[in-house]
C-alpha cells in the first residue's frame, strides 16, 4: 500500500527486499560481476589521488630541490598508474553493460508477471480500475523502476564505496584535513535533508499526477468523436488545463528543489576546496606536524594536492547520492503500485467438473473421446465412472437469485427463471435494470449473493471457470476486434479452427460477401479495433467470432443496437440460423428482434415484472405493451 496523504512508499523496506530478490534470484553472478567491477572502479579513484602525492613528493619535488634527475622512475610510475586507469575505465563499463542486461530482465519478468496474474483478475477488478490507471504501471512505473535499477543502485552502492574508500586514504594522509571535510559532511547533510525531502514530496506527487493526465488524454483520444459531435472540446479543454496545471505545479516544485540542490552542493564542494587548501597551506607553511594514523609527518605540497582531489573525489559521490533519492522514492512508489497489481488476488475458482468431448458408443452410452465431435459433455470427477459424463444441453436455470455488485446495494432481487435446450430467452427492460447482470452470471464473470444457478442441473460455481466460459458464446454491444487480419478476429473465438471452419462462420452471420469485397478479403488487415471497418461490419465480424466458438449457449448482448436496418435484417437472418438448436439469451431495446423468442422478461429494478411471449405480454397490456405501443420509451 501507499501513503495515502503523500503518495510515497508506505513500506520501502519490503519493496526493496522484494526487488532485491530479482536480482539475487537469478542474476546473482552477474550482479557479482557488478559489484566487483565498481569496487576496482571506486578503488581507482583513490588510487588517481594518492598517485599525485607520490608524483610530486617523491619525484618532482626532489628533482625541483636537488636537481637529481628522476625522471625514468617517474615514466615507470606514470605506466603503471595509466594501467591502474585502463583497469578502472574497462570496469565501468563492464558494470554498466552488465547491469543494463539485468535491468531490462527484471523489467521483462516484471512485466510478465503482471500481465500474467492482470489476466486471471476478476472482471470486478476492471470495473473498479481505469484504463488509464492500469495502463500507468505498464509505462510510468515501469520506467521510473528501470531507471532505479539500471542506474540508481549501481549510483548507490559506486558511491558508497567510494566515501568509504576515499574517507579512508583521507584519515591516512591527514586527519586535520579530515575534520574539515567532516565538518562540510554535516552541513551537506543537513542541507540534503531539506531540499531532498521537499523535491521527493512533490517528484511522487508528479508521477501520481502524470498517470492522471495520461489516463485523461486516452479516454479523450477514444473519445474524440463523441466529444466534436457534442462541441465539448472546450470543456475537454478545460478539464484538462486543471489535470495539466496540477501536473505542472508538482513537476515546477519538484524540479525547483531538485535544480538548486545541485548548485548549492557545487558551491559547498567548491567552498570545502577553499578551506582544505588554506588549513593544508598554513600547517604546510608554519611547519606544524601532520598528525595521521601513522604518527606527526611533515605536511608537504603532494599531500596537500592529493588531499584536494580526495575532497573533490568525496563530496562528488555524496551529491550523486542525494541526486538519486527522489528517483529512488519515486521508483519504490511505482514498484509498490506494480506489486499491488501483482499481488491482486485471482480469479477465485473452486469448480472441479471439466468440459469435454464425447461420442456414443454402439450401447448409445455416452463416452469420451480426444475427437472433435459435436458433442460436449461435462466431466464430474466426484462420480462413479459410468455417471461421470453429463451431456452438455444448454439447460439454464436460476432459483431465487439475489446479486449486487457490493453488499450494500442488490441489483438482482428473487430472480427464478429458466432457459430449455434450445430456447430463445429475451430480457427486456430500462438501463440499470439488470439484464446485463443476469448474463454476467450465467458465465460467472461475477458470483451470486444468494440461490443457485443451474446448468444442466449442475451448479455453475462447480463447473471450473475455463470450461464453464467455453461453452458460451457472447456478442456484446461494444465490439472488440484487435490488430491482424478479419481471419485471426474470427478465429478469436476458436483459435484452433481451420480456415473452412472460419468461412464457414462468416457465411452463417451473413459476413461473407462484404469480406470478400474487401482489398485482400479474408487477410485485410485490421487497425487498432477494427476502426477500417463500418460499426455494422465490425459486429458482423463479432458475430463470426461467436459462430466459429460454435458453442451450445449464446448470449447476444444489445447485438444489433449499433447496426442499420439494412445490416440488422443481415445480422437477424444469420443470428436466426447461429440460433439454431442453441440456447440462447438476448438482451434488446429493438422489440423487433425479440418478438419471435419463446420467452420475453421484463425487469424493472431488478425483479422480473413480466414473463411470456410476444403475444401474451401484449394481451396482458402492462409495461411490455406499453412499450411496444411506444407508450412508454426505454431509456
Amino acid at each position: 500500500m501507499q501513503n495515502k496523504r503523500t503518495g510515497l512508499a508506505q513500506n520501502p523496506k519490503n519493496t526493496i527486499k522484494r526487488l532485491m530478490s530479482y536480482i539475487i534470484k537469478e542474476h546473482k553472478f552477474k550482479f557479482a560481476i557488478v559489484i566487483f567491477c565498481i569496487i576496482l572502479s571506486c578503488l581507482t579513484t583513490v588510487a588517481s589521488s594518492l598517485f599525485i602525492k607520490i608524483v610530486i613528493d617523491n619525484y618532482i619535488t626532489p628533482m625541483l630541490t636537488t636537481g637529481e634527475n628522476y625522471f625514468n622512475e617517474l615514466f615507470s610510475t606514470i605506466l603503471i598508474m595509466a594501467g591502474i586507469f585502463l583497469v578502472g575505465i574497462l570496469s565501468t563499463y563492464i558494470y554498466n553493460y552488465v547491469m543494463v542486461i539485468i535491468s531490462e530482465s527484471i523489467l521483462k519478468k516484471i512485466r510478465d508477471n503482471m500481465f500474467n496474474n492482470m489476466q486471471k483478475l476478476p472482471i470486478r477488478y476492471f470495473d473498479t480500475h481505469t484504463h488509464g490507471e492500469i495502463m500507468s504501471h505498464y509505462t510510468n512505473d515501469t520506467d521510473s523502476l528501470e531507471s532505479m535499477i539500471s542506474q540508481s543502485i549501481p549510483q548507490i552502492i559506486s558511491s558508497a564505496i567510494t566515501i568509504f574508500a576515499v574517507f579512508c586514504a583521507m584519515f591516512y594522509l591527514s586527519i586535520y584535513l579530515t575534520l574539515v571535510v567532516l565538518f562540510f559532511l554535516l552541513l551537506i547533510l543537513v542541507i540534503t535533508k531539506k531540499l531532498g525531502g521537499k523535491s521527493a514530496k512533490y517528484f511522487v506527487a508528479q508521477q501520481k499526477t502524470l498517470a492522471g493526465t495520461t489516463g485523461f488524454i486516452e479516454e479523450m483520444i477514444n473519445g474524440q468523436k463523441v466529444i466534436k459531435v457534442f462541441n465539448h472540446e472546450d470543456e475537454t479543454k478545460i478539464n484538462f488545463d486543471k489535470l495539466n496545471n496540477e501536473l505542472c505545479f508538482n513537476a515546477t516544485k519538484a524540479n525547483k528543489y531538485a535544480n538548486i540542490f545541485m548548485p548549492v552542493m557545487f558551491n559547498l564542494s567548491n567552498l570545502q576546496y577553499v578551506f582544505l587548501a588554506i588549513v593544508g597551506g598554513l600547517l604546510a607553511l608554519t611547519n606544524t606536524p601532520n598528525l595521521t594514523i601513522l604518527g606527526f609527518t611533515t605536511m608537504g605540497v603532494g599531500t596537500i594536492a592529493s588531499f584536494l582531489q580526495l575532497g573533490r573525489s568525496f563530496s562528488q559521490p555524496i551529491s550523486q547520492l542525494s541526486q538519486q533519492v527522489n528517483s529512488i522514492i519515486v521508483a519504490l512508489a511505482g514498484a509498490e503500485r506494480i506489486f499491488k497489481l501483482m499481488d491482486e488476488e485471482p480469479e477465485f475458482d473452486e469448480g472441479k467438473i471439466t468440459l469435454v468431448n464425447a461420442k456414443r458408443d454402439s450401447s448409445g452410452k455416452l463416452v469420451k473421446t480426444d475427437e472433435k465431435t459435436n458433442i460436449w459433455a461435462f466431466k464430474d470427477p466426484t462420480k462413479n465412472e459410468g455417471e461421470q459424463l453429463i451431456e452438455l444441453r444448454g439447460d439454464v436455470r436460476f432459483h431465487n437469485v439475489d446479486f449486487g455488485y457490493n453488499s450494500d446495494k442488490i441489483i438482482l432481487k428473487n430472480i427464478s427463471l429458466y432457459a430449455k435446450p434450445g430456447q430463445k430467452v429475451a430480457f427486456v427492460g430500462a438501463t440499470g435494470a439488470g439484464k446485463t447482470t443476469i448474463t454476467n452470471l450465467i458465465n460467472r464473470f461475477y458470483d451470486i449473493e444468494k440461490g443457485e444457478i443451474l446448468y444442466d442441473g449442475i451448479n455453475i460455481k462447480d463447473i471450473k471457470k475455463d470450461d464453464l466460459r467455453r461453452s458460451i458464446g457472447i456478442v456484446l454491444q461494444d465490439t472488440n476486434l484487435f490488430s491482424g487480419t478479419v481471419k485471426e478476429n474470427i478465429k478469436y473465438g476458436n483459435l484452433n479452427a481451420t480456415d473452412d471452419q472460419v468461412y464457414e462462420a462468416a457465411k452463417l452471420a451473413n459476413a461473407d460477401d462484404f469480406i470478400q469485397r474487401l482489398p485482400n478479403g479474408y487477410d485485410t488487415m485490421l487497425d487498432s479495433d477494427g476502426s477500417n471497418l463500418s460499426q455494422g461490419q465490425r459486429q458482423l465480424i463479432s458475430i463470426a467470432r461467436a459462430a466459429v466458438a460454435n458453442a451450445p449457449v449464446m448470449i447476444l448482448d444489445e447485438a444489433t443496437s449499433s447496426i442499420d436496418t439494412h445490416t440488422e435484417a443481415l445480422v437477424q437472418k444469420g443470428m436466426d440460423a447461429l440460433m439454431q438448436n442453441r440456447t440462447v439469451f438476448v438482451i434488446a431495446h429493438r422489440l423487433s428482434t425479440v418478438q419471435n423468442s419463446n420467452v420475453i422478461m421484463v425487469l424493472e429494478n431488478g425483479v422480473i415484472i413480466e414473463k411470456g411471449t410476444h403475444e401474451d405480454l401484449v394481451n396482458q397490456k402492462g409495461k411490455y405493451y406499453e412499450l411496444y405501443t411506444g407508450k412508454f420509451e426505454l431509456e
